[in-house]
């Protein structure tokens, strides 16, 4: 935790900035290692101050490292005026994506500053490069993740509903140990397979059916992202031909992504080949996004994107095909990107299952 606080003053320094307000749940916890639901961090040039209320004094003193710890027990953000007032700060920036406009107004009536400055992605751009504890922290997730497709392979039948599909892996991935969904579950079978973000229906499966099951979870705060496509009995040959289009364009991602390739380089190794199959209008999201402490962050694998991959990224690799009124197809992986190359982490076979 100093080691990233280090980084973030060097930030400040680089940036001309006095002192920052940290408030997202996900940047505090990053910067602090404290996982309650109410932390604020004051970073000023000498002084790391760690604020919570008598709610979370014993968690903050167990979890929190790198800073003091300040507990307000009153009005908050006065108390927090209180603090900058003793630092001496006159300008002070803050997180204006985790910032809403009516704290904003509290902030610049109770904070003593002069200037309020906004900032964006402070943090986020340290969190996008992650260390080796947090790779083995997704590894796990995805390892959860992994075994409950598994799982799930045995109790998919004919006459269940989606939802009972994603309740299902919702429990088999938190008896494995994760600690909560990492979204809402997509399951979308036959011709609802067409909807990308088809959320799990009362929809009953049927013979005959692609069932697309995007899931993940969490663990130690890391989330999992995988998505996999598979077959209740013999599938229509238009589907399975599409599936032999998604996989390939899926696998080459995975045997020419790397480092220094531009976010738009990565996401168009799928898409072109897509596009040259004759689907290129049926394939209208980006490749992929950055998965860490949050199911969707930087960087963005897509070809609006200006990111550029480095190692030590980990992102979703989860090209598809969606064609209405007869289904769709989408695979995905998280990989861990590598100066020459990239390490697949999950394991869970991606070759057409019919069941």
């Amino acid at each position: 935790m100093e080691k990233r606080i280090n980084k973030l003053h060097a930030k400040m320094k680089e940036k001309e900035i006095e002192a920052f307000f940290v408030t997202s749940k996900k940047n505090v916890r990053y910067l602090t290692g404290f996982t309650g639901t109410f932390g604020r961090l004051l970073i000023t040039k000498n002084d790391n101050i760690f604020i919570t209320d008598f709610r979370y004094i014993d968690q903050a003193e167990a979890q929190t490292e790198a800073c003091r710890i300040e507990v307000i027990n009153s009005n908050i953000v006065e108390g927090i005026g209180e603090l900058l007032k003793k630092s001496g700060v006159r300008e002070l920036a803050f997180e204006s994506d985790h910032t809403t406009y009516s704290e904003f107004q509290k902030y610049r009536e109770k904070f003593p500053v002069d200037r309020m400055i906004p900032q964006k992605n402070m943090v986020e751009e340290l969190r996008v490069i992650k260390e080796a504890s947090e790779v083995e922290l997704i590894k796990k997730a995805v390892e959860i993740s992994d075994r409950s497709f598994s799982h799930i392979l045995n109790f998919i039948k004919p006459g269940i509903t989606e939802k009972e599909v994603s309740l299902e892996l919702e429990f088999s991935m938190k008896k494995g140990g994760g600690e909560a969904n990492a979204f809402d579950f997509i399951v979308a079978s036959g011709k609802r397979g067409a909807m990308p973000h088809g959320v799990a229906s009362d929809k009953k499966l049927e013979v005959g059916d692609l069932i697309t099951m995007d899931f993940g979870t969490v663990y130690r705060g890391y989330h999992s992202d995988i998505t996999r496509t598979i077959a209740l009995g013999e599938p229509d040959k238009k589907l399975k031909e599409i599936y032999d289009l998604v996989l390939t364009a899926q696998k080459k991602v995975i045997k020419e992504i790397k480092a220094g390739m531009t976010a738009v380089e990565a996401d168009s190794i799928a898409r072109d080949f897509i596009k040259n199959s004759g689907y290129g209008d049926n394939f209208g999201h980006g490749l992929g996004h950055g998965v860490g402490l949050q199911i969707h962050e930087a960087p963005k694998v897509s070809y609006s994107s200006d990111d550029i991959l480095k190692e030590g990224m980990i992102v979703t690799d989860e090209p598809g095909i969606y064609v209405s009124g007869l289904g769709g197809v989408r695979i995905e992986d998280d990989l861990l990107i590598e100066e020459n190359g990239c390490q697949v982490l999950n394991s869970a076979p991606k070759e057409l299952i019919i069941l």
